[in-house]
């Protein structure tokens, strides 16, 4: 079918063509509802669905014997770092970390804060957060205290995962201590933190 045919029929038949692309993905429940409107009168897509986005973007390849293929390419100019980890291997350390924020109290519809650099742990930590079937928020590091604090706040989360060091412009910055100062800010003390274990940067 034609790029032009694809889009005339979403657009004359929204919901037969989205029932269409969604029977291709494995859903843990088969959405029978397609588009509805719930009591607010706001348009919801595939309601009665249920499926999960960690298992989706690794255990499911891995099951189509994909487990072996490169799923991840890690390439830092900053460090000099390059690495690739396979289906199988993102999927192991994924259910690992998941694991972790399980011990930790980490729950379905629990909010878990990200504050880490652009490495394959960030990466780990949002997927084993979906795992859970709890909801990431990833926290640019560069806020001040006050906006980071207000962030927190609002997402009320049950545990926040950060390294302890980063790399930004050739100079080691301690994570654990930046962040302690900007929890000066914080109005509530209801979260933990979760130091997460990331091999120090190299300087050269």
């Amino acid at each position: 079918m034609s790029y032009h045919a694809e889009y005339t029929k979403s657009v004359e038949n929204p919901e037969e063509f989205w029932a269409e692309k969604a029977a291709d993905l494995p859903w843990y429940k088969q959405p029978q509802q397609i588009l509805s409107k719930d009591e607010n009168g706001i348009y919801r897509w595939f309601a009665d669905g249920e499926m999960n986005t960690a298992y989706m973007a690794l255990d499911y390849h891995v099951e189509q014997g994909r487990g072996d293929q490169t799923a991840l390419i890690f390439d830092s100019p900053v460090t000099d770092t390059r690495s690739k980890l396979s289906y199988s291997e993102m999927r192991d350390q994924v259910a690992k970390f998941a694991g972790v924020l399980k011990q930790q109290g980490v729950e379905k519809g629990d909010r878990v804060i990200i504050y880490m650099p652009m490495v394959p742990e960030a990466l780990i930590a949002m997927l084993a957060v979906a795992r859970l079937g709890a909801i990431h928020s990833v926290v640019f590091g560069g806020f001040a205290p006050h906006e980071l604090a207000v962030r927190i706040e609002d997402a009320e989360p049950r545990l926040w995962s950060q390294p302890l060091v980063a790399l930004k412009l050739k100079r080691l910055l301690n994570i654990s201590r930046c962040w302690m100062k900007r929890c000066a800010c914080l109005h509530t003390s209801q979260s933990a933190v979760w130091f997460c274990s990331v091999p120090r940067p190299k300087l050269n």
